[in-house]
């Protein structure tokens, strides 16, 4: 009896199991349905980003420097903001879509706002290194806005753009009336005792390898290539990257907002623009490998970088899920730096969430809004 009563027990769990797996499958069938069904529905013209109005205003060589058109009636009695991206991606992110854009937040804060963008760099710029990039395009773009607005300006650096910023802050401080920083790394190799698990796969990766491993990835192609660095990132989440087509577009049901949201992304993920070969050598070897610019050790033109000759309002803005730039890597700036000319902001999110999350427009946008208030709004 005790063993019948067994077997009925267990024969009622296999169908419970059973009835639950079916069900669970008709429900991901269903979902996917909705989803292929809504994806049929969007075609290229749906899935727009980097709307905002804005007009080039200066070039030099393939790097361009954009006026975005103003959105406020009452403007800002404040520098210019020149905000700066990096070379792994572009810069598109600040202005994916109307309802997360950073750009249009600071224009309808009533910022005078630029943008530069690095280009596209082909297999004739693999010369181009960091000397050329921090020295001569970054500090043309900035010089040309100075000398238009008639005063220092205000620095927006973004991940590698914003180490970039840092570093020419250092050597020209005459330049900048304030310099903010977001998911921007300054020593390259944080405290990886501590890091989460996750966190600083970048690091550990690139430190591992020779110089001479990171001159013949590079040389191959004579660029960086834009799709070599994407294949680099989508690795850190494996299985993020691997499920996002099936599981993630599975998870939207359809909704069509949602959908357009996740495609949005998607078009700014495919479109890395190659890294200038000479550069990406310096960046990963002297930055990464070495870890100079924090050692005190990174040159630009012959000069050392001193981060504590940086003489405006910093502000540094982290993400706290960072898997790209750990906390730790971002942080230390705050030890080159006095008290009173510092602030931080660390945001509940990832590397990408600080600029297209939802609560991102009031946490990152607002607190540079309010930092620019309280350091270089002028008085009247």
């Amino acid at each position: 009896m005790a063993d019948d009563k067994l077997a009925v027990d267990a024969n009622d769990d296999f169908l419970t199991a059973y009835k639950t797996a079916m069900t669970q499958m008709m429900e991901a069938g269903v979902r996917a349905v909705k989803s292929s069904d809504m994806l049929g529905q969007i075609n290229d013209e749906d899935v727009q980003i980097a709307q905002t109005p804005s007009k080039v205003v200066f070039q030099v060589d393939k790097v361009t420097l954009s006026r975005y058109e103003p959105l406020a009636k009452k403007t800002l009695n404040a520098p210019p903001v020149l905000i700066s991206y990096g070379m792994f991606g572009r810069q598109t992110m600040i202005d994916l879509q109307e309802d997360r854009s950073l750009v249009r937040n600071l224009l309808e804060a009533g910022l005078d706002v630029y943008v530069l963008d690095w280009g596209n760099p082909t297999r004739a710029d693999q010369f181009i290194n960091l000397d050329d990039m921090i020295d001569g395009q970054l500090r043309e773009c900035v010089e040309y806005l100075v000398d238009a607005s008639g005063g220092p300006i205000t620095m927006f650096g973004i991940c590698e753009g914003g180490t970039f910023a840092a570093s020419l802050a250092a050597l020209e401080p005459q330049l900048f009336a304030g310099l903010s920083l977001t998911i921007t790394p300054i020593d390259f190799v944080g405290d990886p005792d501590n890091f989460w698990r996750g966190e600083g796969f970048l690091n550990r990766w690139v430190g591992n390898m020779s110089s001479e491993d990171i001159d013949a990835m590079v040389d191959t192609y004579g660029n960086l290539p834009g799709e070599m660095s994407g294949a680099m990132f989508s690795s850190l989440t494996t299985m993020n990257s691997m499920t996002k087509y099936s599981m993630g577009l599975q998870r939207l049901q359809g909704d069509r907002d949602a959908t357009l949201n996740f495609l949005r992304m998607e078009k700014w993920i495919a479109d890395r623009p190659d890294h200038p070969g000479a550069a990406a050598k310096d960046w990963f070897n002297k930055m990464y490998r070495e870890n100079q610019l924090v050692k005190g050790e990174f040159e630009v033109m012959g000069r050392k970088v001193d981060l504590a000759k940086i003489e405006c309002p910093v502000l540094n803005i982290y993400a706290l899920q960072d898997h790209i730039v750990p906390v730790s890597c971002s942080k230390p700036l705050g030890n080159f730096l006095p008290k009173e000319k510092y602030r931080e902001i660390g945001f509940p999110g990832g590397h990408v969430g600080v600029f297209v999350s939802r609560k991102a427009q009031g946490v990152v946008a607002g607190g540079f809004v309010d930092w620019v208030k309280d350091t270089q709004v002028h008085k009247k």
